[in-house]
């Protein structure tokens, strides 16, 4: 009798239980290939100047987002060796209306330089850089619009408020 039992237990979830969970990791299956912009990773801003990094697809990434987005891109050029980078990121972080500012119209991209990893082919099309930091303006197809040397937005030991305001409103995308 219990041997009977167990088969009708058995016969049940073959029956009813087995195809119904079937069914269920057959849609999560199917759901992947059917949603490709779920299965596409989140893109994750470079906020820290890393040797290690390639750049170049660093770059690529941003400019994907920048065009999913409707955002231009800021590539900030420096090191973790580069006084006024830390400056620029103190900035930021004490400003956050100015930190805003940037966020809604930009994409953000540290690009190292160091004697580890100049980075020279990833940065060799966008011209000169005179001193560190160094910021080039991408629109969302990796044209340059502006190469801008942060020394003309310093004041004392730190930025202007008013000229890096300036310089953020000017080279945002018209929307």
């Amino acid at each position: 009798m219990k041997r009977a039992k167990r088969f009708v237990w058995l016969a049940l979830f073959v029956a009813v239980l087995a195809p119904a969970s079937y069914l269920a990791l057959s849609r999560q299956a199917c759901a992947c290939g059917q949603e490709p912009a779920a299965q596409k990773s989140k893109y994750v801003p470079v906020h820290d100047y890393d040797p290690k990094r390639d750049a170049a697809a660093d770059i690529e990434q941003a400019l994907a987002e920048a065009r999913r987005a409707k955002k231009n891109v800021l590539l900030e050029v420096g090191g973790k060796w580069c006084v006024w980078c830390r400056i620029m990121d103190s900035y930021f972080e004490a400003n956050p209306d100015v930190l805003k500012l940037r966020e809604e119209n930009y994409v953000t991209v540290k690009v190292n330089f160091s004697p580890e990893n100049e980075n020279k082919a990833a940065l060799s099309k966008y011209g000169e850089i005179p001193a560190y930091p160094h910021i080039f303006v991408l629109d969302a197809e990796g044209k340059l619009l502006h190469s801008q040397h942060t020394g003309e937005l310093e004041v004392g030991k730190s930025y202007d408020k008013e000229k890096l305001v300036g310089f953020l409103r000017k080279w945002a995308p018209s929307k």
